[in-house]
């Protein structure tokens, strides 16, 4: 006769199997809650995630329906992809559709979050590999299906995600915070705020786009009087899932998010050839992105269709953006050798893992990451200067361009009206100096 504890052992194994295999995230643990860390590069959210037991770094992105996973990269040969079919997807850029391999089946884990039947996307163009740009590996993007099963609390002053199931959250009282209603198209949520342009209050619809580093785009609209005003530069705006996105760059006098108002708020308005299919959205009047959600801590509740957010450190941070001209991206590594003392007969461990070969006393071979020139603005400081594209970085006002990461360089080019800039450049084996100073726009 089988006794009362084994009978609970596989009563309770019974209802673990059948909530795992529903075909949604579930948090597997008592509270089911999770807290999960992440990195904040360029005001964008990399978390890790593991996919058929292999675990990869994932953009956080409100703004894509579907799992994505750059393929170029060759993940998919250890992640063991099945069933999958050919299809072609299509975003922001002026290029044509990217193809795709639909793969179903696959077994994601985000933290305790494991979900046993996700659907996800590899693509294989090149160009969506968003690595060089970050500096920092970056391996797909994940959005709508994670937030759809789950309340997502995003502390980016801490930089931690909570993973909550919606049936045992608890909403908490908070009276410094503020709720947003949501709608949703086509799994991406939207929400109404206002701006003010030319001394206008305009109500806007505007996808909620954590993958975006700006901090808003709006489409021009005469009619609605959403339009650019006199104060602007043309400037490259990002790269989305079809191509480049040009455009010109801006200041709004507000932008108001409830009570919560944010002055002087920096505005892209894309050209609209790259933007046609984000237009034909009914209503939809442009995005936010990083730039302002990283001012708040927020928590994503897409079952009720609420957004809350409050206020974090970063909310009176003035807003900012590059008066150099010039965009870096990691372009593979350099060998260099250098002449140090090294009075040990033999390589150490610490030298091994730095990636450094010691063939005698004085000689070491490093091999560094190196950063290129990708994208210069027509008439601007750098461009002037003499740089060009594909110029690859050696120093930085004085300092090697390897003793920094490129976040950390990228940083320095948004720096104060009139600060000056000093590059030493490789050009096609050529070393060049050029000197500028950053210059404020508007």
């Amino acid at each position: 006769m089988m006794n009362k504890s084994l009978i609970f052992v596989l009563f309770f194994c019974l209802l673990w199997f059948s909530t795992l295999s529903q075909n949604k995230f579930v948090v597997q643990n008592k509270k089911q809650s999770h807290k999960i860390k992440f990195k904040l590069i360029n005001n964008l959210i990399v978390i890790p995630v593991e996919i058929n037991g292999v675990t990869l770094s994932f953009l956080l992105d409100t703004g894509v329906s579907k799992p994505i996973i750059f393929n170029f990269l060759n993940v998919s040969d250890s992640l063991n992809i099945k069933n999958t079919e050919s299809i072609t997807l299509r975003g922001l850029g002026g290029g044509e559709s990217v193809e795709a391999l639909k793969s179903s089946n696959n077994i994601f884990k985000i933290g305790d979050a494991v979900k046993l039947n996700q659907d996800l996307y590899a693509v294989y163009n090149s160009n969506l590999n968003l690595a060089p740009r970050l500096g920092f590996p970056v391996h797909g993007i994940i959005g709508f299906d994670l937030f759809k099963d789950l309340v997502v609390e995003i502390n980016y002053s801490k930089k931690f995600l909570r993973l909550t199931s919606p049936e045992t959250y608890e909403t908490k009282k908070c009276k410094s915070c503020e709720q947003l209603n949501l709608e949703f198209y086509n799994g991406k949520p939207y929400v109404n705020v206002k701006v003010n342009l030319d001394n206008m209050d305009i109500p806007v619809k505007l996808l909620i786009d954590s993958g975006g580093s700006d901090a808003l785009w709006l489409f021009e609209d005469e009619e609605r009087g959403i339009k650019c005003g006199e104060k602007y530069f043309d400037d490259f705006l990002g790269h989305g899932l079809n191509g480049s996105v040009y455009g010109r760059r801006s200041k709004i006098k507000e932008l108001s998010l409830q009570s919560f108002v944010l002055k002087n708020a920096n505005v892209a308005f894309p050209n609209t050839e790259n933007i046609f299919h984000a237009t034909q959205i009914k209503d939809r009047n442009g995005s936010i992105s990083g730039d302002v959600l990283k001012r708040f801590n927020i928590i994503f509740d897409y079952r009720k269709a609420l957004m809350v957010i409050k206020k974090n450190r970063k909310f009176k941070d003035p807003f900012s953006y590059n008066k150099s001209g010039v965009e870096l991206a990691h372009d593979g590594i350099r060998v260099i050798q250098e002449l140090k003392r090294n009075d040990s007969k033999t390589t150490n461990e610490s030298q091994v893992k730095k990636g450094e070969l010691v063939y005698s006393n004085a000689l070491t071979i490093s091999l560094i990451p190196a950063y290129a020139v990708v994208e210069l603005r027509p008439g601007s400081p750098a461009e002037l200067a003499g740089l060009k594209i594909r110029d690859v970085i050696l120093s930085i006002n004085g300092k090697k361009s390897y003793q920094f990461t490129l976040q950390q360089i990228m940083h320095m080019f948004y720096g104060e009206d009139g600060k000056k800039i000093k590059l030493v450049v490789d050009r096609d084996g050529e070393v060049l100096s050029f000197n500028f100073k950053l210059k404020k726009l508007m």
